[in-house]
């Protein structure tokens, strides 16, 4: 097709800057426990999609938490549809740590800097651009596109994906398959070699909150049944707690095509394959894999008391637990085990593992649509250690893929800018972006 070979046009290059910028400016902090108002992007992205001919669609669960849904229309009305998503909120930052204010949306020296550059207003604008190009070219997708921009991601999703799906399921008829986040940006892992690494799976999420029963008292008494030692000693014995190697199919995958690219003589296969040496003699490509080859447990939150004399009767933490698909039942035993008699735990918040073929028709277009903009780079396989938005479009039965394209330089630590200091994209990393997904939404 014409419109395939032309690509996007400069305007689009243009706007993804503007658009990436100008979202950061609009500051949807997400602080949790509702804390956040998504409303005026919702708004901005409305109003741009709306401008290009695509009729958008504003959903709120709670006032101010806005979601935007639209669907264009493809040639083919019997392919089924593929979703398109991205969330709106973002978490806080102090501008005092930051070298630029973290909601100036500033561009200096071919950077886009910000809260949301990569999580994930950037993909956002990229999304954008490449639909307002389209109206501009006349450029109709084979499937139909449905696209999702969220609230609430950030936290738990109520007021965002989770409330799509409950409540507007019908928005998303015919929808099998889904694009999103945290998934085909350069990461190098070594001079020469840069890997483009694709989600095909999550963590899913385990968030437990601890509460040790005891003896409230004076502090300067004896006490045998004091909430806070039992409390402690099940949060050490949790952060301690090596979890077992669990392999699963995407994470198998991408051990094998890892070793394959490095020439290591090892059988990924084998039923006795020593994951934790083999990751050793992958070096710094491990750490594509390395979080997502068990399940873990990290202590977060600690609260009790409320004055250094007293003993108090309770005492509560909270963990930060991820599993892998299939290790729901043992992650429950060992909380079980770990937390011992005299402390009770509880599910704070809960999500599915998720798992996506990597042999599928569609992981071969996506591959196919980086390798197209960057013929040196290796695309290979991820799970993700954290979660999105994906498992709650799962329970529409959407397979999903995390896919944000990004060229990035070797020295920018992409992965450390999620959620941390100093945020921020370059200009041709989001070129980059908008030439593959326009590439890839055109042929999915």
């Amino acid at each position: 097709m014409a419109e395939e070979v032309r690509g996007p046009d400069t305007t689009a290059l243009d706007e993804v800057v503007i658009f990436t910028s100008e979202l950061i400016r609009i500051d949807t902090t997400n602080r949790g426990g509702g804390d956040c108002r998504e409303r005026p992007a919702a708004e901005y992205v409305a109003e741009r999609l709306a401008a290009a001919g695509v009729e958008p669609t504003l959903l709120e669960r709670t006032p101010g938490r806005t979601n935007v849904v639209a669907r264009i229309p493809g040639t083919d009305p019997s392919a089924e549809a593929l979703l398109v998503h991205g969330h709106l909120d973002v978490v806080p930052a102090d501008p005092a740590e930051w070298t630029v204010h973290p909601f100036s949306g500033e561009v200096r020296d071919g950077v886009v800097w910000g809260r949301g550059a990569v999580d994930m207003k950037n993909m956002d604008a990229m999304v954008l651009a490449v639909v307002r190009a389209w109206a501009r070219q006349g450029v109709r997708p084979r499937r139909d596109i449905v696209l999702a921009y969220t609230a609430d991601e950030e936290a738990s999703a109520e007021d965002g994906s989770g409330f799509l799906a409950d409540r507007h399921a019908g928005l998303f008829e015919g929808c099998t398959e889904g694009i999103s986040e945290s998934g085909a940006f350069s990461f190098h892992p070594q001079p020469g070699t840069t890997l483009y690494p694709i989600a095909a799976g999550e963590r899913g999420t385990a968030w437990i909150k601890l509460t040790a029963q005891g003896r409230a008292g004076h502090g300067s008494k004896v006490n045998t049944a004091n909430a806070v030692t039992r409390l402690a000693d099940a949060v050490a014995r949790i952060g301690a707690h090596t979890w077992p190697v669990r392999l699963t199919a995407t994470v198998r995958a991408a051990l094998a095509e890892l070793a394959a690219l490095y020439a290591l003589d090892i059988d990924t296969a084998a039923s006795d394959l020593d994951v934790d040496l083999l990751l050793d003699k992958l070096g710094p490509a491990a750490a594509l894999v390395a979080p997502t080859v068990r399940n873990s447990s990290n202590p977060t939150m600690l609260e009790a008391g409320y004055k250094v004399n007293v003993i108090p009767g309770q005492a509560v933490a909270y963990i930060d637990g991820r599993t892998l698909p299939g290790t729901e039942e043992e992650f429950v035993a060992t909380m079980d085990r770990l937390t011992g008699p005299h402390v009770e735990w509880e599910f704070h918040h809960r999500e599915v593992a998720l798992e996506a073929p990597v042999d599928s028709p569609t992981f071969a277009k996506l591959r196919a649509a980086v390798e197209r903009f960057d013929p040196a780079g290796h695309v290979v396989p991820f799970t993700m250690s954290g979660g999105t938005d994906a498992k709650q479009f799962s329970r529409l039965g959407i397979t999903g893929y995390g896919f944000s394209p990004l060229r990035l330089p070797p020295d920018l630590d992409y992965a450390a800018l999620f959620h941390g200091v100093d945020e921020r994209v370059p200009v041709d990393a989001l070129h980059f972006g908008v030439r593959v997904l326009d590439h890839y939404l055109k042929t999915a």
